[in-house]
Formats: structure tokens, sequence, C-alpha cells
């Protein structure tokens, strides 16, 4: 495809108008203000439109579609307890790929070309993942309450050795295999010790919950002298990349610990303000040279999985919380929903409109009221865009949503079984 005459946000997320932009097999080819003479098939009129790099979002749990508005207005732990791990309790292969699929499809049309998971019935996910042609970093959830050890007669293992045998890498490297610990709280040492050792064994990035809740950071404490930071450090868990989402409540040695070993943190910014969390602080980690990157969190506590809305609360929260209008400039959260993105997934060719970086990409429309005038395109994006705005989401050079219509999923189909199966859930408890 060659995208002609378009704007688009550069590498370093400047604005720049008129440009021509060649995607040949699955790269970013030819960038430049004049026509190339090559022929790169297909040419997209980029008049009226903003090419940009797709979104990364690095904290979710898709099937949670299924959740959507079910678990409301309730503190974390009745909300888990009383409505969450209920529901979650009935969920089959077949609810997790639908409940997958609506999520991909949600996550596609507002520009998202990649996302982060933990959950379970993994093969299901990673079948819808492999199907719609988005990219993720998998993971399955581990929580042990009991003695149990990590091996062969507990299920999480079992899951986690076929994950890695059969669908790491799969889809010419579109699916990566994560290793997951659900959190301090929902796991035991001789669990995270071991989950830790398999990770640096085969070479795998570890994906968990940090110190999203008060009370979950202070009972870390109290157990075992340790914040959870500090905690996991001990066990091994950093010595592997690290996507720690949430990290609302780290304690000032905490921003030394994930600096040293390069954890990023996957910044849930509406997820934590629904849940009554808190606020993470982002300015502290941007300052100290944390890797930030963004996330949506379930459906179940966002209630959807719009990129852009959380962009927006991420560049303007921690500026009312904090006091100070200069927090977060409007490249720096896009870094955080691109490029950062990218980098914690362990995708270093992707997140830049740059050539020979993977072509993952969005357009939006900007003939619209919201992005008229357009005195700065990144400011425009940040604080004024709409999922709706998104027009076309390419992966790996092949275009997966465009003008509303999804050329790899059976959307009709996807929002009746997903409907249907929340229906019989919700009959059943």
């Amino acid at each position: 495809m060659l995208f002609c005459n378009i704007d688009l946000l550069d590498e370093h997320l400047n604005w720049k108008r008129g440009q021509y932009v060649g995607v040949r097999n699955d790269t970013i080819e030819y960038i430049g203000s004049t026509e190339p003479s090559a022929d790169y098939g297909e040419r997209y009129d980029g008049r009226h439109r903003l090419l940009l790099p797709g979104f990364y979002n690095v904290h979710s749990h898709a099937p949670m579609t299924m959740l959507r508005g079910y678990a409301e207005n309730l503190p974390l732990d009745r909300w888990l307890n009383e409505k969450v791990f209920p529901f979650e309790d009935q969920l089959t292969a077949k609810y997790v790929y639908y409940g997958t699929q609506l999520a991909i499809a949600e996550m596609l049309q507002c520009g998202t070309v990649s996302f982060t998971d933990m959950y379970f019935e993994c093969q299901a996910m990673a079948k819808a993942v492999l199907e719609s042609g988005i990219k993720c970093n998998l993971s399955r959830g581990l929580t042990v309450f009991d003695d149990s050890a990590y091996d062969e007669q507990l299920p999480a293992y079992r899951d986690n050795m076929d994950l890695i045998g059969n669908y790491h890498n799969a889809g010419e490297g579109k699916l990566q295999v994560d290793l997951c610990i659900h959190g301090e709280y929902t796991s035991t040492p001789k669990i995270v010790d071991a989950v830790a050792a398999q990770a640096k064994e085969y070479g795998l990035r570890m994906h968990i919950h940090l110190s999203e809740t008060q009370a979950e950071h202070e009972a870390c404490k109290q157990r075992y002298g340790l914040t959870p930071a500090a905690y996991m450090e001990s066990h091994g868990v950093f010595d592997v990349p690290t996507t720690a989402a949430h990290c609302v409540w780290l304690e000032d040695g905490d921003f030394d610990i994930l600096k040293r070993h390069g954890v990023t943190v996957a910044c849930c910014p509406a997820s934590n303000l629904k849940l009554a969390s808190g606020y993470a602080n982002v300015p502290e980690m941007m300052r100290q040279g944390i890797a930030v990157a963004l996330g949506t969190d379930g459906a179940a506590s966002n209630n959807n999985l719009n990129i852009l809305k959380d962009l927006y609360l991420f560049a303007i929260a921690y500026k009312g919380y904090y006091h100070d209008s200069t927090l977060i400039t409007p490249q720096e959260a896009l870094y955080a929903a691109t490029r950062a993105g990218a980098c914690s997934q362990g995708r270093k060719d992707s997140g830049l409109l740059k050539v020979g970086c993977r072509a993952d990409l969005c357009v939006l429309d900007v003939d619209t009221p919201q992005f008229t005038p357009m005195t700065d395109a990144a400011c425009n994006v940040v604080y004024a865009a709409q999922g709706t705005d998104i027009r076309l989401t390419m992966v790996d050079g092949k275009v997966l949503y465009r003008d509303g219509e999804y050329l790899t999923l059976d959307i009709e189909r996807v929002k009746y079984e997903a409907q249907q199966g929340t229906q019989e859930i919700l009959t059943s408890l």
C-alpha cells in the first residue's frame, strides 16, 4: 500500500504534512514528501487523514468483555469475590474464545495493533489472536493459594508448557508467550521462585500485577517486611524483562528497583480511577527514567478497550492530581501508547513510523469537528480524538480494520455469541 499525500506523526511524534508512506510486505519501506517511483500496489488517499503508529495495550484481560457492566460500584475486594470470580468460574473455552474476539474487534476499531494479556483458557485465546491477525503477548494467569508445587500436577504449569511448545512465536511472531504471576497476594514464594526460574530457562518475559491497591501493598509488607516490588526482586522475577501492571502504591525504594531492572510499568488510569485504587506516580517514574506504557485493564473495570480514552486520562489525570499542568506532554503520552508498549513486548522493530520498522499503523479521520482546527496534530490526538475517528488499522502490513469493516472477524457472529454466552452464565449464577 502507498499512503498518498497524508499527514503523519513521525518517529519523534512530530507533525509532518503531505507525506508518502510505502509499505511492502510487513515493513515500512518508504517515507518522503515526494511520491516514490516504486510500485506499492494500492494507493490510499491520505487527504483529511492522519497516519501514526498503532497503539499498544500492555495490560488487559481480553475475555472480560463478557463481564462488561456486570460488576459495578463495589470496592475491589467485593468486586472480585462477589462478582468477578463467580462469573469467571463459569467461563469455558468457547466463551473465552468469543470474548477474546470481541475484545480484539474493539481494540482494532480503536487503532490498537498489539496487546499484552493474562488470563486462562489461553489456547482458545491464542486461536482468536491468530485468526484475527493482531499481535499479542499472552500469558496464563497464575494464582495459587495453597502449598502446591509448580509442576505437572498444577494446571497452570501444564498450560504454560503447552503454550511454550506450541504457540510461542506463532503467526510469524505475532503471538508471543509470556509467563505470569498474577500478584504477590495470589501466589506463594515457592511458586514465584519456580515461575521466575522457568522464565529465565526459556528466555521469556514476565507479566504481573504490582502494588495496585494500598491494602495489597501494605499486606505484603506485613507478611514479608518487603514491598511487593522488593519481594518480586528478591525472588528473581525481575531477572527477565517484566511488565508490571498498575504500580499505584510504589514507595521511594521501589522506583530504584524498577529502574535497575528495566521493568515497564503498565499504567491503567481508567481502571485505577474506576476501582478507586488511586493515582500512580507517573511523573516520578518518568523523572527517574522508568519505562511507562499504557493499558486499559479488562472491560469489567474500564468498561471498554478504547485506548484513546486511557491516553486522554493518562495525559490529564496526573496534571490535576499533582497540581502541575506541565506534566506529561502529548509526545510523552503518545510514546507511552506506542513505542514504549512495543518495547515492553520485546518488539524492538515496532511502535515507530520509521523506515525499516514493522507496518503496524493506524489512520485517523481528521475531517471532523473535534479535529478542527488542527494547529497541533499530537495535541488533537491526545486531547480530542475519539475511538470512532480510526478509519484503518494495519498489522504487519495487513489491513485488519477499515472504515467500519473487519477483514478477519465475523463481527456479527462474535457479538451474538458473546451476548448469548454472558446471558447463559448470568442465568446459571
